[in-house]
């Protein structure tokens, strides 16, 4: 093959999408037979199937027992906002942002709820020094920044005797990483991320702690309705059995409940963990082995196994934002990978997710297409010269 050359082989699913992700292998949605449509989510078997997504989740991810886990509104987004309009203003408060989600949240606190919150930012490619962090106060963070292709690596800064909660946005980790539940207080996600689910639905876990203040503590401002976790002082219990604040999609529920099947039969969080891991080792030893490319994470202990994010680095690229949109547009034309563009507020690059529903096949046949691209992008540089 030369360099202009495409390569003979695409990916049999070309889907690299950060969210909506990648369906599970062998997806169809005769798997959706069984959703109870047309009837009320409050019946008998709606309630069941709910409860049902629920107890998998717990089962799958190990959380805890004495932990509650919810299915609300609005996707992961309305998880967070749910999280931190109900729970915070009892303690002073630290945010600690990456990336663009994380720093939309440190908008939504300082800017909306207008808490003096101590705001702890690191550029792309970097995480927040954790050691640097009061975890006597609440401590607002994403796990995986989706945007910025870096991670929490474990949880070992956060004590077991903090004061304050934990609030962790884990949407892009969930299913793809090891989450110490001890050491969260507050976590959320969404169907639509590492298992490929459908969107509109998020997952809010709590832990007894985190119980403990919705219990104790009414926020100084007015909740919607959307946002109420409790009831004449005490939390609502059926949020976390299955009776949801408002009205979910059955669709959407029993295409996760698929998802959830299939992690079982993959070997479960390990098997889902395993997956992720081998699809990101695959886009690490390619940027290993050639100069002209490099993750955008500094340093390997962050780097994200989800949420890929790649920069090209060779000195003839004048304007790296027009180029490596070129090479998506390349790649996507080609019909080799679809949406593997940069986040629009991260620097220019590529994002190849590699969650545990992508095949590891499919990264190994998307990155000769990468090559060729960028090759053929050089050469038209060249040309223009």
């Amino acid at each position: 093959m030369t360099d202009l050359t495409p390569p003979a082989k695409r990916p049999a699913n070309p889907r690299f999408s950060s969210g909506p992700c990648a369906k599970i292998p062998g997806y169809s949605l005769d798997m959706l037979a069984d959703a109870p449509l047309g009837r009320s989510h409050r019946a008998a078997v709606g309630k069941a199937k709910l409860k049902e997504a629920i107890d998998l989740t717990r089962e799958i991810l190990g959380v805890p027992a004495d932990y509650r886990i919810g299915i609300v509104p609005a996707s992961d987004t309305g998880a967070v906002e749910m999280a931190l309009w109900s729970l915070l203003g009892a303690r002073p408060v630290e945010m600690l942002a990456w990336e663009s989600f994380g720093e939309g949240w440190v908008t939504d606190v300082v800017k909306q709820l207008k808490l003096d919150a101590t705001v702890r930012k690191a550029p792309y490619g970097q995480i927040v020094d954790l050691a640097t962090v009061d975890f006597d106060k609440d401590v607002v963070f994403t796990w995986n920044g989706t945007t910025s292709g870096c991670r929490v690596p474990n949880g070992d800064a956060i004590p077991a005797t903090r004061a304050g909660l934990t609030i962790c946005d884990a949407t892009s980790a969930a299913f793809a990483m090891d989450l110490p539940w001890d050491k969260l207080d507050v976590t959320t996600f969404s169907w639509q991320k590492v298992l490929g689910g459908e969107g509109a639905h998020g997952m809010l876990i709590l832990s007894p702690r985190a119980v403990e203040r919705l219990e104790t503590y009414t926020p100084a401002w007015p909740l919607p309705k959307i946002f109420r976790l409790t009831a004449k002082g005490k939390v609502s219990e059926g949020i976390f059995a299955g009776e949801t604040i408002n009205t979910p999609s059955m669709l959407a529920n029993e295409d996760y409940l698929v998802a959830l099947k299939w992690a079982k039969s993959v070997g479960g969080l390990k098997g889902l963990i395993a997956r992720a891991q081998a699809n990101a080792q695959l886009v690490w030893d390619f940027c290993a082995a050639n100069p002209w490319i490099a993750n955008l994470a500094e340093t390997p202990e962050i780097a994200s196994t989800t949420s890929v994010c790649v920069k090209f680095t060779d000195p003839r690229i004048t304007d790296g934002e027009a180029f490596a949109k070129a090479v998506a547009k390349r790649i996507e034309k080609a019909g080799a990978g679809f949406d593997l563009g940069a986040y629009r507020d991260a620097p220019p690059g590529l994002r190849i997710w590699c969650g545990s529903t992508v095949e590891a096949a499919d990264v190994a046949a998307l990155l000769p297409w990468i090559k060729w691209a960028f090759d053929a992008e050089i050469a038209a540089l060249a040309a223009a010269a």
